[in-house]
């Protein structure tokens, strides 16, 4: 356990204003101290995740460790914390220029650009079709079009529903879909107005790791990204998550990685004094 107080952030990501996009606890580290701290700290930051980073010696293939938490479990992947944390180092001055990191999904780089975006590159989702899990519909609460494992990284399932207001609508039985994923749902369909400024839409559910419905998903975009980039014809888009925070995430389809493209605010600052 740290032995004095350690600044804790939390920032909104994917995002341009406060209190939008998916809030994510951030701690800066001299080391990792043991799991069952990192996980305290997390459970009582009670956000979707909270990710722990620190410095790594130069001359690596990574210049940060990195790892995420949820309230109850580790997991491999992460977005929105990942883009939290690349805006934490850069707005502090802690880093400059492209950041890699290391974590359990390989090295991550995150880049910040002029305008005040960041990119993140990640490993693109591996899509298998697979059936229609019995109950799944029910649990769900509609019965999708199609469905689709999501690899290791992930370990989602993402269904394809009608259309937009069907995703925006859905009130699934949590508990019910626990059964059905290694991590989570991604439900999504076609915008119903690309006008408005986005492509496709989502919602994600993760129950297993102890969220319910995680307000704007990072990962789950490289499986969207992939699978909407080959129905449209095009590299880049745009997905809305419509939870009720709601978040843009841009993404550009590149063969085995996929970009993911948000911005950042922070909103806390303060001691960890535990």
């Amino acid at each position: 356990m740290p032995t004095s107080p350690h600044r804790i952030r939390v920032v909104d990501a994917f995002t341009d204003r406060p209190f939008a996009g998916n809030p994510a606890g951030v701690l800066l580290l001299d080391a990792f101290p043991d799991d069952a701290w990192l996980q305290s700290v997390a459970t009582e930051v009670n956000h979707a995740e909270t990710a722990f980073a620190h410095p790594l010696p130069e001359g690596g293939e990574a210049d940060w460790a990195l790892r995420w938490f949820t309230p109850a479990t580790e997991v491999d992947l992460c977005g929105h914390a990942t883009l939290a944390t690349a805006h934490v180092l850069h707005s502090t001055g802690a880093a400059s220029g492209p950041v890699r990191f290391a974590t359990r999904s390989g090295v991550l780089t995150a880049t910040a650009h002029a305008d005040g975006t960041l990119t993140l590159d990640f490993p693109t989702a591996p899509l298998t079709e697979t059936g229609i899990p019995d109950g799944f519909a029910e649990a769900l609460g509609t019965e999708p079009l199609r469905a689709y494992d999501t690899g290791r990284n992930c370990g989602d399932l993402l269904v394809e529903l009608a259309d937009e207001k069907t995703v925006r609508e859905l009130t699934p039985d949590h508990r019910a879909l626990v059964r059905h994923s290694a991590r989570g749902v991604i439900a999504t369909a076609l915008a119903e107005d690309p006008a408005r400024g986005y492509d496709f839409v989502s919602r994600g559910f993760f129950p297993r790791v102890g969220i319910d419905e995680d307000p704007v998903t990072g990962s789950a975009h490289t499986a969207l990204a992939p699978f909407w980039s080959q129905r449209l014809g095009r590299r880049e888009l745009t997905g809305l998550q419509a939870s009720a925070r709601t978040g843009l995430v841009r993404t550009e389809l590149r063969g085995d990685r996929t970009l993911l493209t948000g911005r950042a605010v922070t909103v806390i600052e303060g001691d960890l004094l535990a």
